[in-house]
């Protein structure tokens, strides 16, 4: 059930308990974290932090702490599914969700004893309507056997009572089957497409500020935490000797008029909004971040694979990057992020340049071969995302096939050579529109279930999927052909 007064319902229930923090892999749910983290230290609040990056871990960590704790509280996980079906917690375990997937799973919505969910109501949810998708069995069973004879009455009446009672189990039956089909269409217009809605870090900093005990370090965070919702790639033409250059080593005279020539570039490219309005923050004299460079720092360092470091490790490091106290972690996110959108930039350029987005009918397709550069990089999902969303703009902006400019992206790259899998993700189509549903995650469960391919749906966002390398080419022939 939804939570209408956070204060009350949710922090002074939690406040004077031991929580289990269940935390997602991404820069929104770090900084819903990080304020969060303030409130407890400012309360003496106890508490266990677990990152999770997918559902596996989430079950996982469950089971490892359910004896523990009682209250739980999830960020950006939780949402989408059925979660005491997937969890089988004891009846005394509460949930508090606070979750930007969408759509929420309607048995999340209607549980009204132990999932509760911290989302904000104004948000378009579109939730169906109780009766229309849930019915009472009891009501049922009384239906099917309450108007049966005893046998006492006369053989003539008890014949008639007896057609009546037929027709009328009959009708119900009818009506019981007619009842299910609008369910399933209702719920099948309601969970085909996955979005998302308000940062989960604007979310905790309204908690925040309701209790008074904002911050400018937690308006910060949540400020990072919705530039994460939408952020963009942007290629500046400049010249390479100036851009490899510190801002305050370059020459003068290109600082001062930097605008102009990435306007100038912009227009002579066909580029459109290449410039954005964002945030910045300044610690001190000399430190000085923009909000959309700390979020590709950030999630560069969550997903590093220039070290062997576990997910947990990526993940503190991410975490603590978002200190003022640990500037120079966050200097090297930045460095990472660097290499990130450099490696974005040049595989774009390769993939088209090369020919390697082909069109399959009702979209396009692209895979990344084992060798190809930094492939080991986008084995990562957020880094294959961004990189998804840049060759599909660049790949529309370029070419001539008007139908192909229309048309999603799903995209392929090696995960794990030795086990035989690959990581595949699916992008709406470049619109103008601010609609930024993804119909891919219901489309890939249909895909996979007609082949029997052998998939994992371990990704809280559902449009991110791994698939075994073999059974490739027939879980995109059922996909063409589920989407034709």
């Amino acid at each position: 059930m939804f939570v209408s007064d956070f204060r009350k319902d949710f922090y002074e229930v939690i406040v004077s308990q031991r929580v289990l923090l269940l935390v997602a892999s991404d820069v929104d749910a770090l900084c819903a974290c990080k304020i969060l983290q303030a409130l407890f230290q400012c309360d003496h609040v106890q508490y266990t932090l677990v990152p999770v990056s997918g559902w596996q871990e989430l079950e996982t960590a469950f089971l490892e702490h359910k004896d523990q704790f009682c209250y739980f509280v999830l960020l950006n996980c939780g949402a989408n599914i059925d979660l005491l079906e997937t969890l089988q917690p004891d009846e005394d375990a509460l949930f508090f969700v606070c979750d930007t997937h969408r759509p929420i799973d309607v048995v999340n919505v209607y549980n009204d004893t132990q999932i509760k969910l911290l989302i904000k109501q104004d948000d378009d949810l579109e939730i169906p309507v109780y009766d229309d998708i849930f019915r009472d069995e009891t009501e049922e069973n009384e239906d099917d056997s309450g108007n049966e004879s005893d046998g006492s009455e006369p053989l003539g009446k008890r014949r008639r009572f007896d057609e009546d009672a037929m027709e009328k189990r009959i009708e119900k039956r009818r009506q019981r089957r007619d009842w299910e089909t609008r369910r399933r269409e209702i719920l099948f217009d309601y969970e085909q497409y996955e979005y998302h809605g308000t940062s989960s870090a604007m979310v905790m900093f309204d908690l925040a500020w309701i209790m008074s005990k904002d911050s400018n370090d937690m308006l910060w965070w949540a400020i990072i935490g919705l530039t994460d919702q939408w952020v963009h790639d942007k290629i500046t033409q400049l010249p390479l000797k100036q851009v490899k250059q510190k801002f305050n080593s370059m020459d003068i005279s290109l600082k001062e008029n930097l605008r102009e020539v990435i306007d100038e570039s912009a227009n002579k490219f066909g580029m459109k909004d290449l410039r954005v309005q964002t945030f910045s923050a300044q610690f001190g004299f000399r430190n000085k971040f923009l909000a959309n460079d700390v979020v590709f720092a950030v999630a560069s360092l969550m997903e590093n694979v220039e070290k062997d470091e576990n997910g947990a490790g990526n993940f503190i490091r991410a975490l603590d990057s978002l200190s003022r106290s640990n500037l120079d972690i966050l200097r090297l996110g930045l460095e990472l992020a660097k290499k990130q959108l450099r490696a974005i930039q040049q595989t774009v350029a390769s993939c088209i340049c090369t020919n390697l987005i082909i069109s399959q009918g009702p979209f396009l397709y692209c895979y990344l071969m084992e060798g190809t550069p930094d492939v080991k990089m986008f084995s990562q999902p957020m880094v294959l995302w961004l990189l998804s969303k840049s060759l599909l703009r660049s790949f529309v902006c370029s070419t001539k096939n008007k139908r192909c400019k229309l048309l999603p992206l799903v995209m392929a790259a090696p995960l794990d050579v030795e086990k035989g899998t690959v990581i595949l993700v699916g992008i709406p189509p470049v619109t103008e529109s601010s609609d930024k549903k993804n119909f891919f995650g219901r489309a890939f469960e249909k895909a996979a279930e007609s082949t029997s391919s052998r998939t994992l749906h371990n990704h809280f966002d559902t449009s991110i999927i791994e698939l075994k390398t073999e059974d490739r080419s027939k879980f995109l022939d059922a996909l063409i052909s589920l989407l034709s």
